[in-house]
């Protein structure tokens, strides 16, 4: 593996900082105070939109996408550092630029298994940033960690799917854009092979029988620049049979070659949120003094600081080779790899999270620095696409089964 990055990267990696440092810090705080003057909460702050123009004109757009027929064409390590640089500014950074999750799952998973009509009907728009979506999965009552727990059911009725059920955390499902859902449920609930029950369908959100019926919080914070995470029922919602994706039966293995590059993208985001972390540690520690000398001439500080920065060069390199493994020998081979890096990254960042927001006393906790927020997101990624004890379950028998 060459630790180097290429010359389209670097190129790639010169105009994103600068667009970060020239348009989207600047926004955070003109975003927050546009947001406390929308309407509904759930609409984007004009800067928003602003951000996004911006982007497109400066080439920044849709840069998570490896098909080069749909999206820039980058491989994994190519685009590592990329989500790096927008995982400093989460919340604004990967919506100007089109790469917010879980409308880049969502693209990835029609530009894949989606025919030509629905590729025109909704991959399309999305691509365009003009519409975003939801991926209805997680179910309140059932242990979801293991998918074949799932109980929606999707019935065929002559020309029509029928579904009934209900999901919650189903992130983006609050933003007035968000037009549709890719919906995973039973097509076939008591057949043979439990991996082969499940299938997804796409839903719009202004189907009959659909209602998002409330707001989720996490720690106290709807994240509103995503569109926020909802509470979803479907009541005998019906769609065309041509709405499923793929074919029935094949949900579950579309959901694992979903969540694969989803949980990299989540670690490559979770490291730039790291250095955010450690640029506002010793932006701190320089500029308060206690007990008769700066913070940073204080021994747990500087040793705070020292393990933060060891760990995310840690990382770094761990999330780097699993993007080239992914490259080289797809993601099944860098199975062991993509569930290392979900483990290790959002455990080892809350940690620094935790440890800046102790630096900031009270500050820390408050809406005036960006660390609760980011503690938040980073807390809420060792459960997202797969909890941290199934990660380990599975690795811990893969490397088991080499003596057995």
């Amino acid at each position: 593996m060459d630790f180097a990055f290429d010359a389209r990267t670097e190129e790639l990696r010169a105009r994103l900082l600068a667009f970060m440092d020239e348009h989207v810090y600047p926004a955070e705080q003109v975003a927050h105070e546009q947001r406390a003057r929308l309407s509904s909460p759930w609409e984007n702050p004009p800067v928003v939109e602003e951000l996004k123009a911006q982007a497109r004109r400066q080439g920044l757009w849709n840069l998570f996408l490896p098909d080069a027929e749909y999206g820039a064409g980058l491989t994994n390590l190519q685009y590592a550092p990329l989500a790096e640089i927008t995982g400093r500014s989460p919340q604004l950074a990967p919506t100007a630029t089109n790469c917010a999750a879980p409308d880049t799952g969502n693209m990835e998973v029609l530009a894949q298994f989606g025919d030509e009509r629905q590729k025109k009907q909704w991959l399309e728009p999305l691509l365009a940033g003009e519409i975003r979506s939801a991926f209805a999965m997680t179910e309140p009552d059932v242990a979801s960690s293991d998918a074949t727990n799932i109980t929606t059911h999707i019935r065929r009725e002559g020309d029509e799917y029928v579904i009934t059920g209900r999901k919650w955390y189903i992130s983006g499902a609050m933003h007035p854009d968000c037009k549709i859902f890719i919906v995973m449920g039973k097509t076939d609930p008591d057949g043979p092979d439990i991996r082969r029950q499940q299938s997804m369908v796409l839903v719009p959100r202004d189907t009959p029988g659909v209602t998002v019926e409330r707001a989720m919080q996490v720690f106290g914070y709807e994240d509103h620049y995503h569109g926020g995470h909802a509470e979803v029922v479907f009541d005998e919602a019906r769609v065309p049979v041509s709405n499923l994706i793929g074919e029935e039966g094949g949900g579950f293995a579309i959901a694992q070659a979903r969540l694969g590059p989803g949980r990299i993208h989540h670690c490559m985001r979770l490291i730039g949120m790291a250095e955010r972390a450690i640029e506002l540690m010793c932006r701190r520690a320089v500029s308060r003094e206690a007990f008769g000398k700066a913070l940073a001439q204080q021994g747990v500080v500087q040793n705070w600081i020292a393990d933060a920065r060891v760990a995310v060069e840690q990382l770094r390199l761990l999330v780097l080779k699993t993007a080239w493994m992914m490259d080289t020998v797809g993601n099944r081979g860098a199975h062991t790899e993509i569930q290392a890096i979900k483990i290790a990254t959002p455990r080892t960042v809350v940690g620094i999270l935790d440890r800046a927001i102790q630096l900031h006393g009270a500050g820390g906790v408050s809406q005036d620095f960006p660390l609760a927020e980011l503690y938040a997101g980073a807390r809420t990624l060792m459960l997202a696409d797969g909890p941290d004890e199934v990660h380990q379950r599975s690795l811990a028998r893969r490397e088991i089964k080499k003596y057995l």
